[in-house]
């Protein structure tokens, strides 16, 4: 009978896939290398397994001990499914910005799962980094992973996934593409690949907000370069020590737009159903194809999967808030949501009605109407204006400080017009929809579908 004797057993040996709609401009042959075809559905189970396995040699932990780790979401699973298997406790640090998929996951097999904010610097005692060490040192019997300077990271995808490569492509690979966060899997996979073949080209994806590319380039680590990003699983605000640049032939940033556009896209076009990570990687061999020649073999590796990413990229909302889903916008009603009823004060109001509205639909300015249509505006650079003058202007009527009323257009209006209409004086413009339906465009409207 062939069966494996427990669930580690079934980590590696993933496929390799060729890419054939999003890289028909590309004239070489792109095979992604899956890694949701693991037990825990990503790459990171891979270096999982190593670091224990190499922990336990060392003895940093030892029997009915607590594993403690910072991590994206991936390598908590991995280590989840070893410490199931081997019966130590597991708590995950992670950052808020990981989908809520991640921490579901990793509390259904088990780990307690700590929350940090994303937005604060790595030494800052709130960091998913400081929380994970500060409960390694008040954690009696624990071992402190991380992932990212801890060498057996690098070593397991040296030992395991380059070799898969090579012999999957018959020693015939000419470039490896893959995003780069603890930079163990490019580090270990580039080193091999380069000792059978130092002319395999070995590419790195970045995140605009990371510091990985400008450092490679000029050897600087640059403060300026860090900030917020969106995308999950690549790009650092630090330099891990499993991040061998020597191995690294070049960097390619990718927006977070790009990243989820092409997430989706792998699903749709070629039924890939594949992370956040794997739209940025895919993106960057597209950014790359200069690079490339008809006989030349392209290998991306794919990080993990889909299913994590639900709430996020495979959700039209969450797209369309962050400005990322592909609309066509040319007309005034193109910039029209589902808003429903248009916001709006009477003449004979008192001001701290209108105020009240703007503040419970948390809006900046609203039309004013009598019996005979618009009539006025209100906005907050008014009412400013207005309290400064009088400090009790909440008590008097509307019209005693209302503006000009907003332009009113047809929703066939289009988007340059539209733009013409919206200056200093007047901060938006109502469209006329019919059937006395109208609603509000202003000037965040229109940036927003920039």
């Amino acid at each position: 009978m062939k069966y494996a004797k427990n669930i580690l057993e079934t980590i590696g040996n993933t496929p390799l896939v060729k890419i054939n709609k999003i890289t028909k401009d590309i004239d070489a042959l792109v095979l992604a290398k899956v890694e949701t075809f693991n037990p825990g559905n990503s790459v990171k189970d891979r270096m999982a397994v190593k670091m224990v396995d190499d922990a336990e040699a060392a003895g940093l932990i030892k029997p009915g001990g607590t594993i403690i780790e910072g991590t994206s979401g991936n390598t908590g699973m991995g280590l989840a499914l070893v410490a199931i298997n081997r019966g130590y406790k597991l708590v995950c640090v992670i950052s808020d910005k990981q989908s809520k998929e991640k921490m579901d996951v990793l509390r259904a097999v088990g780990a307690e799962v700590v929350v940090c904010p994303t937005n604060v610097a790595p030494d800052d005692p709130r960091s998913y980094y400081s929380v994970s060490k500060r409960l390694a040192e008040e954690t009696p019997n624990s071992w402190y992973v991380n992932q990212y300077d801890n060498l057996s990271n690098a070593q397991a995808h040296y030992e395991q996934t380059g070799p898969e490569i090579w012999e999957q492509t018959e020693g015939k690979i000419t470039h490896f593409v893959v995003g780069v966060g603890t930079g163990g899997t490019i580090s270990g996979v580039g080193k091999y690949l380069k000792e059978k073949n130092p002319n395999i080209k070995v590419w790195g994806v970045d995140a605009y907000g990371s510091v990985f590319k400008k450092y490679h380039e000029t050897g600087i680590f640059d403060e300026n370069e860090i900030y917020s990003y969106i995308t999950e699983g690549i790009g650092e605000d630090i330099l891990p020590k499993n991040v061998n640049f020597d191995v690294i032939d070049g960097f390619t940033k990718v927006t977070d737009k790009d990243g989820a556009v092409f997430t989706r896209r792998l699903a749709k076009e070629e039924g890939i159903f594949v992370g956040y990570s794997a739209g940025s990687a895919i993106k960057g061999v597209l950014q790359l194809k200069q690079h490339f020649k008809p006989d030349d073999v392209v290998v991306v590796l794919f990080h993990d999967s889909g299913s994590r990413y639900i709430a996020k990229v495979f959700n039209d909302d969450w797209m369309r808030d962050r400005g990322f889903l592909e609309k066509d916008v040319k007309h005034a009603e193109d910039l029209i949501g589902a808003e429903g009823e248009l916001i709006t004060a009477k003449t004979e109001e008192l001001v701290s009605h209108a105020i009240e509205r703007m503040k419970k639909h948390n809006i900046s300015q609203i039309p004013v109407e009598d019996a005979s249509g618009f009539v006025g505006s209100l906005d907050e650079s008014a009412l400013f204006k207005a309290y400064l003058e009088d400090k009790n202007i909440s008590e008097k009527p509307i019209k005693d400080i209302m503006q000009s009323a907003f332009p009113v257009v047809s929703k066939n209006t289009s988007i340059d017009e539209l733009s013409k209409l919206i200056n200093r004086e007047n901060k938006a413009v109502l469209v006329d929809l019919g059937n006395k339906e109208f609603q509000i465009i202003t000037k965040h409207d229109i940036i927003s579908a920039i």
